[in-house]
């Protein structure tokens, strides 16, 4: 049996040579935020945006809602394959980076689909909840502070819809989670999380190992 193929440079450079469909709006989006403080590492890869599109056009997710919007890139991903009357929600606790994905939004002609909410999301879910509904949304994705992933998710999981999904995030976290060494807040929320999902049986999942390790939680 094969084992996971370790990807060099040159087959990373490959595999989007050959499957990257990244446009001008997405590609400009991402070189800005690269130029910013931590940009680079905090920024979603390009193929983890097509992915998220991807699943949402093959589950025909109508409602998503976001934790952890930063630049917007996965946001403009998800916003323009949504449907007609489809929506996004995405929350984050400060305008400041949301601010500098706007124009690309514009410009992509999706501002209508999306709703930023500032504040914490731990509050903004229940609100959510509150709004719309338990089993209303189709589709979320975690991509924010690492050690209230759990809270997110069980808020989410009230959110989402039996069917729906919910993708995390960084959970493979730089490959600390397997540094017995590493024993940092943040490396040791996600650790947990990953042991607690794979025993959760209100849902189905995969762990991917791609970009830096994304785990799609499908709901029962």
């Amino acid at each position: 049996m094969a084992d996971q193929t370790t990807l060099s440079p040159e087959l990373l450079d490959y595999l989007r040579d050959n499957s990257l469909r990244e446009d001008v709006i997405l590609r400009e989006l991402r070189e800005e935020t690269v130029r910013y403080p931590m940009g680079y590492q905090m920024q979603v890869m390009a193929e983890e945006g097509q992915l998220l599109a991807f699943l949402l056009a093959v589950t025909g997710a109508a409602t998503v809602v976001e934790v952890g919007t930063f630049t917007g890139y996965s946001t403009l991903c998800m916003a323009r394959v949504l449907p007609p009357g489809g929506r996004l929600v995405t929350c984050d606790v400060s305008d400041r980076w949301p601010a500098i994905g706007r124009p690309y939004w514009e410009r992509a002609g999706v501002t209508d689909r999306i709703e930023v909410r500032i504040g914490d999301a731990s509050a903004t879910l229940p609100e959510l909840t509150a709004e719309w509904g338990r089993d209303s949304v189709d589709f979320a994705f975690i991509d924010a502070d690492k050690a209230n992933y759990r809270c997110y998710y069980e808020e989410l999981l009230t959110l989402v819809r039996p069917g729906g999904l919910i993708v995390v995030d960084n959970t493979l976290f730089f490959g600390r989670v397997a540094d017995p060494v590493a024993v940092d807040p943040d490396t040791m929320a996600i650790r947990e999380l990953n042991a607690f999902l794979r025993d959760d049986e209100r849902v189905d999942l995969t762990m991917l190992a791609m970009a830096d390790g994304i785990t799609v939680v499908r709901k029962r």
